[in-house]
């Protein structure tokens, strides 16, 4: 086990690499504690934790909601939780937000840690302090940024996921190599078959490349107002699709990816065999690239994305693999774009 300390503008966060959920016991009291799970999560890793207390939730993105807020706060209130109790989020991405999100408003604020469960939750969800749910057809609208003060990493756990999301995990390690990192995308290009074959040695070294990224750009831009926005990569098409789909968030972010490359060919320049590159290798983690859905309906969410200023919205677009940049793109010159794809 590593044991990685970064130090964000609110405060620490401490990463455990490689711990085991077994030994949650050595970093969190657990009579001080609450753990909030899904229940999937429960019900294949649940006996392990018998003796905390829990809070159990329905699995799935689309309870990633204000009533799942609201249940995990009545546990809280029925386990006379107090301004010192730590909340524990053990689960998927829609876990790690959901109990940051109650964690930040609960009391005004109590301490969370994390123990990410799936690929998708490990490689990006956990990391960064972004907690929120979704309101409406809008993902993610409401929300806090506010740093866990742990994040366990048991790379067992992700073993126990089926096929389809194992895949879904694949979408966010690739979005790094894309805006960061062009030896991570080699690595993911040579690795594919150990990588799908659950490799845990390639799935090691794929997650903590993986958080190093992430880490390096929050802490370079904890409050979202330049380079943080690159981790954006795919997701403002992404999340519109995912929404109007039902579609799993690696899915729709595979999607969106492939738009916003072919965004950057026009606006960019960028060479368009390296987009038949990065078709070729979500294709090879078994992950979609077919743009198909409605295109007046990817448009109205767009106009309420999050990133939007006046009449333009900061897209996140590709110089070249590896490299990332962010250009205010008006809403109308999307439409255009988005009416070619």
């Amino acid at each position: 086990m590593k044991k990685l300390t970064n130090n964000f503008q609110q405060q620490a966060t401490t990463y455990l690499m490689g711990e085991s959920l077994l030994q949650l016991g050595n970093h969190v009291d657990r009579n001080r504690s609450v753990l909030v799970i899904d229940e999937n999560v429960e019900r294949l890793h649940g006996h392990h934790l018998h003796d905390w207390k829990k809070i159990v939730v329905p699995a799935g993105e689309e309870v990633k909601n204000m009533a799942t807020v609201e249940k995990v706060i009545d546990g809280l209130i029925a386990h006379e939780a107090d301004r010192k109790t730590t909340l524990v989020g053990i689960g998927g991405g829609m876990i790690t937000d959901v109990a940051g999100f109650a964690a930040s408003i609960y009391m005004r604020g109590i301490p969370f840690g994390f123990v990410p469960s799936t690929l998708l939750a490990q490689v990006d969800a956990s990391i960064g302090g972004k907690n929120g749910v979704s309101h409406g057809k809008h993902k993610n609208l409401l929300g806090t940024i506010r740093q866990p003060e742990f994040i366990l990493f048991d790379y067992a756990l992700p073993l126990t996921m089926p096929d389809a999301e194992w895949h879904n995990g694949f979408a966010e390690i690739i979005k790094y190599a894309c805006i960061m990192d062009a030896g991570l995308f080699d690595y993911l290009e040579v690795n594919r078959e150990k990588a799908l074959a659950r490799d845990v040695a390639v799935l090691e070294y794929l997650v903590e490349k993986s958080v190093e990224a992430k880490t390096k750009v929050v802490l370079e831009d904890e409050f979202e107002t330049g380079p943080r926005r690159w981790l954006n990569f795919g997701h403002t098409l992404g999340h519109a699709v995912e929404k109007l789909e039902h579609m799993d968030h690696g899915k729709a972010v595979a999607i969106g990816m492939v738009a916003a490359a072919r965004f950057s060919e026009k606006l960019m320049d960028f060479p368009n065999e390296q987009t038949l590159r990065l078709i070729e290798l979500i294709s090879a983690y078994q992950l979609p690239v077919a743009f198909t859905s409605d295109k007046e309906a990817v448009f109205d969410i767009f106009k309420l994305d999050k990133k939007r200023e006046k009449d333009a919205i900061h897209f996140v677009l590709l110089e070249k693999i590896g490299k990332a940049t962010t250009m205010p793109v008006p809403i109308a010159d999307l439409k255009l774009l988005l009416q070619e794809l």
